[in-house]
């Protein structure tokens, strides 16, 4: 781990010329002693960092200091820092790039530290996919792909969740990999050659996706997380179509977040009024549907009542009383055998 933080600090220097000690603390995420232990191990292995003395000083290379990292390739430069996400760079057809790209940066490092990119592979992996799901690419996804590196006009068809399908042009903004599905921000180009709002589309619902020699110019002030991270929080709440009235100890309190989606725990928590004189508190939660709502609320057992709708209580009742006689027939009762 070490080595890539005297990397990183070799490249923050050669592209900002000078940084503090704070500043470069900050960025790595350390203390400024280990900024000044990092600075006299580069210092001792050749590389020119020099220090600036005095409130206002800092660090900086001299000499035109250059890396032997700035030889990489551009695919191979976007493809490394992918690398974390092995599934990802397979599917989009990157996996050569960021081999030939580790290769480079193995090589630029010193002897004694060419075993740090093994090292850490075999100590960090990050498996997208969710679980119980087989992992299939998307057919369309290099092409996909492709467009998005290369801010290229995409025509696609798309067959929506109705099973309609529409045809349309689209300004491919950025892939998102969620849970072993692929999805794609892009930007709907209207017949006039306006620009829509951006939308989100699954990757192996595309039936065709074309690029041809048109780029688009991309709004720099897009912001690919933070856009998906809205959608993704306006998505789940638009699941959320049924209410329920449960009762919950405070062990159940605690433990709904888990059970149920947390935000609407969470929220649903907030807003109920102080603990009865049997310390549950009553609440309203927002569920998807009842079917659900009966699977979530089951795991709670005995620490969660529900009060409505009659339907849901119902089946709880039933729920429990199949329970109850399960365990009333299989299980002695306390003193027999």
């Amino acid at each position: 781990m070490r080595a890539a933080r005297l990397i990183r600090m070799i490249l923050l220097l050669q592209s900002r010329r000078a940084m503090t000690a704070d500043a470069l603390a900050a960025e790595l995420g350390v203390s400024a002693r280990t900024v000044a232990r990092d600075v006299e191990a580069l210092s001792e292995a050749g590389v020119p960092v020099y220090a600036d003395r005095g409130r206002t000083g800092g660090y900086r290379l001299v000499g035109g200091y250059r890396t032997g990292l700035t030889g990489l390739g551009r695919d191979e430069a976007e493809a490394l820092f992918l690398s974390g996400v092995p599934t990802a760079l397979r599917d989009m057809g990157l996996a050569d790039a960021a081999s030939a790209a580790r290769l480079k940066v193995s090589a630029a490092l010193r002897p004694d530290l060419s075993d740090a990119p093994l090292s850490a592979a075999q100590r960090f992996h990050l498996d997208a996919p969710g679980w119980w799901r087989p992992h299939t690419t998307p057919p369309l996804l290099p092409a996909v792909a492709d467009a998005v590196w290369d801010d290229l006009l995409l025509n696609v068809d798309y067959a929506r969740r109705d099973g309609a399908g529409v045809t349309r042009a689209v300004e491919p903004y950025g892939l998102v990999l969620k849970a072993g599905v692929w999805y794609l921000a892009a930007r709907v180009v209207g017949g006039d050659g306006g620009r829509g709002v951006h939308r989100v589309y699954r990757v192996d619902r595309f039936t065709r996706a074309e690029a041809g020699d048109e780029r688009f110019a991309r709004d720099e002030s897009f912001d690919l997380p933070g856009f998906w991270a809205e959608r993704a929080a306006q998505f789940a709440r638009s699941l959320l179509r049924e209410r329920v009235d449960i009762r919950v100890t405070p062990a159940g309190a605690r433990a709904l977040p888990r059970v149920t989606d947390r935000d609407a725990a969470r929220e649903a928590l907030a807003a109920a009024g102080p603990p009865d004189g049997e310390g549950r508190t009553t609440l309203t939660l927002a569920v998807e549907a009842l079917d659900v709502a009966e699977e979530q609320l089951r795991a709670l057992g005995p620490e969660c009542e529900v009060l409505g709708p009659p339907e849901l209580r119902a089946r709880m009742a039933e729920a429990a009383r199949r329970t109850a006689a399960l365990y009333g027939a299989a299980v002695p009762r306390a003193g027999q055998r």
